[in-house]
C-alpha cells in the first residue's frame, strides 16, 4: 500500500465492512479484559519495570549476546545465519529447499515470515506451504494476511469463515466451530506427518543457553518443530535475553499481556537437532538471525526501545482507533501502535506521514505495554520528523496553528473567529475542517466561549 493509504482504507472497511469493526472490537475488548485481570493477580508493574530494564540492558549489548548466542546455538548442533535483509533471508531459504529437496513445507505463526515474504517464495520455489495456526490457516484460506499479531483471524465473523470452509474445505454451511476445527485438524495432521520442513519464528533466543523459546496455545508449533526432518527458525536480532532464569517473567508477562492467561499452553525449549537415542525432533536445526532496518531502528536514539517489543500485541487490544478497522486498514506486517512506530524505521521514514496519524494519542498503548515501550512519545516523534517532508502550504499551517494556541491574545481572537464562520465548516475545501466535517456535519458553537461563561459563572459566586 502506498504511503498515503491509511485515511482511505479505514473509510473503505468502515462503510462497506461495519462487520470488521464489529468484530474486531469484540475480540480485542476480550483480550483486554482478560489482561486487566491478568495484571491485577500480580506484581504486574513492578515486573514490567524489570522486563523493561532487562530489554534496554540487551539492546545496549545487543552484538555481544548475539555472539553468544551463536557460540551456544552451535555447540549445541544448530546451523546459523545471518540475514542483512529480507534478499539475503529468501537466498538463505531457498539454499535450505534446494538442499534438502523439500516439497512440503508446515509453518507456525511468525510475523517475521510475513515481513520477509516466505510463503511467497516458497511457493515460486514449487514447494507446498501450510499455515498450522488455525487462524493463520483461515487467512491463508482467504488469501489475507493477518490482521493482528496474536489472533490474526479476529476481524472474521463465524459465518464468514463458514462460507470459507465450506468452499474450501466442503463442510456444511452452518457447521459448528468444532466442526470447523476437526476440518482443519485433518488437513494439518496429514500435513504434520508428510512435510519435509518445518518454519517457525522464536518468541525468545536465550544468549547463555542457545535455546530458542516458542509458546503457543495449540500445539501446531511444536509439531511443526518436531515432526519434519529440518527446522528452520527466523528470528528478529531484537528477540534476544541474555539468560535462562530471565524467561521466568518473560513467559508470564508475555501472555498474560497478550491473552490473560498465567503462561502459555504449550512453552518450547528448542536445544538443537534431535540426538541419538532421542525419539522425535529434527535432524537439521536452522536458526536465521534477521536484520532487516533493525540496526537502523537501534542506532536511533528516539525510536530504539520499540526493538523491546514481545509482540504480544497489548497495545493494539488497548488502541480505540484499531478497534475501528482492524490491521488491515495499516497496510503493512506491523498494525496498531507499534506497527505505527516500527513500519517507517524498518521500512521508510516517509510511511509515517500517514501511519502517525493513526492514532488519538490517549496513550491507552502506553498503560498496557508490558516491557514500557514509550509509543505515544514515539509516534508524536515520527509525526515531527514527517513535517520535514509535507508541502510548504502545511507546514505553514501548522506553523500559525502553533503560533494562535501558544498566545492567549491570538486563541481568544480566533475562537471568535471560528464561531462567527462555523456554518462554513462543512465546506469540502476547507484544510483540516473540511475533512473533519465530512464525518460529523458541521460544527455548531456555543454563542459564547468557555471563557465568557467561566467569568460569568466567577461573578456569579
Amino acid at each position: 500500500m502506498a504511503a498515503k493509504g491509511y485515511k482511505a482504507a479505514a473509510r473503505r472497511t468502515l462503510e462497506h465492512a461495519p462487520e470488521v469493526r464489529e468484530a474486531v472490537t469484540r475480540a480485542t475488548l476480550h483480550f483486554d479484559r482478560n489482561r486487566e485481570r491478568a495484571y491485577g493477580e500480580v506484581e504486574a508493574e513492578a515486573w514490567r519495570d524489570w522486563a523493561a530494564a532487562t530489554k534496554r540492558h540487551t539492546l545496549s549489548r545487543l552484538d555481544r549476546y548475539l555472539l553468544e548466542a551463536e557460540r551456544n546455538l552451535t555447540a549445541r548442533g544448530t546451523e546459523v545465519h545471518w540475514a542483512e535483509n529480507a534478499e539475503d533471508a529468501q537466498q538463505i531459504l531457498r539454499e535450505l529447499v534446494e538442499r534438502y529437496g523439500v516439497k512440503r513445507v508446515v509453518k507456525g505463526k511468525s510475523m517475521l515470515s510475513e515481513e520477509l515474504g516466505v510463503n511467497g517464495l516458497l511457493e515460486r520455489l514449487g514447494a507446498e506451504v501450510l499455515e498450522t495456526d488455525l487462524g493463520e490457516y483461515i487467512i491463508q484460506l482467504a488469501g489475507e494476511p493477518p490482521s493482528h499479531i496474536v489472533g490474526p483471524a479476529i476481524h472474521k465473523g463465524l459465518e464468514e469463515i463458514r462460507a470459507l470452509f465450506h468452499e474450501r474445505l466442503g463442510t456444511p454451511p452452518d457447521a459448528s466451530p468444532e466442526t470447523l476445527a476437526a476440518a482443519a485438524r485433518r488437513v494439518l495432521r496429514e500435513a504434520f506427518l508428510t512435510a519435509d520442513m518445518g518454519i517457525s519464528g522464536a518468541n525468545f533466543v536465550v544468549a547463555e543457553t542457545g535455546t530458542v523459546v516458542l509458546v503457543e496455545n495449540e500445539g501446531n508449533i511444536r509439531l511443526t518443530t518436531s515432526t519434519p526432518r529440518v527446522h528452520v527458525v527466523f528470528v528478529g536480532i531484537e528477540k534476544l535475553l541474555p539468560r535462562a532464569r530471565d524467561l521466568e517473567v518473560f513467559l508470564q508477562l508475555l501472555a498474560r499481556a497478550a491473552t490473560g492467561q498465567k503462561i502459555g499452553t504449550f512453552v518450547s525449549l528448542i536445544n538443537g537437532p534431535r540426538r541419538e537415542g532421542e525419539p522425535d525432533g529434527p535432524e537439521h536445526l536452522h536458526v536465521i538471525f534477521v536484520d532487516n532496518g533493525r540496526t537502523s531502528v537501534l542506532a536511533d536514539r528516539e525510536m530504539h526501545e520499540a526493538l523491546s517489543c514481545i509482540r504480544c500485541g497489548a497495545c493494539l487490544n488497548a488502541c480505540p482507533v484499531y478497534r475501528q478497522t482492524g490491521g488491515h486498514a495499516y497496510g503493512q506486517v506491523y498494525s496498531g501502535p507499534i506497527g505505527i512506530v516500527l513500519t517507517p524505521g524498518l521500512k521508510d521514514p516517509r510511511l509515517a506521514e500517514d501511519l502517525g496519524y493513526a492514532c488519538s494519542l490517549c496513550t491507552a498503548c502506553a498503560d498496557v505495554c508490558p516491557v514500557r515501550i514509550p509509543l505515544p512519545k514515539q509516534i508524536l516523534t515520527w509525526r515531527v520528523r514527517s513535517t520535514k517532508h509535507a508541502p510548504a502550504t502545511e507546514r505553514l499551517a501548522f506553523e500559525g496553528y502553533a503560533e494562535v494556541m501558544t498566545r492567549p491574545r491570538f486563541y481568544r481572537l480566533s475562537s471568535k473567529l471560528l464561531r462567527l464562520t462555523a456554518p462554513l465548516t462543512g465546506a469540502p475545501w476547507l484544510p483540516v475542517l473540511g475533512a473533519w466535517a465530512a464525518g460529523h456535519g458541521a460544527l455548531e458553537p456555543s454563542p459564547k466561549s468557555f471563557r465568557e461563561i467561566w467569568e460569568e459563572e466567577l461573578d456569579g459566586a
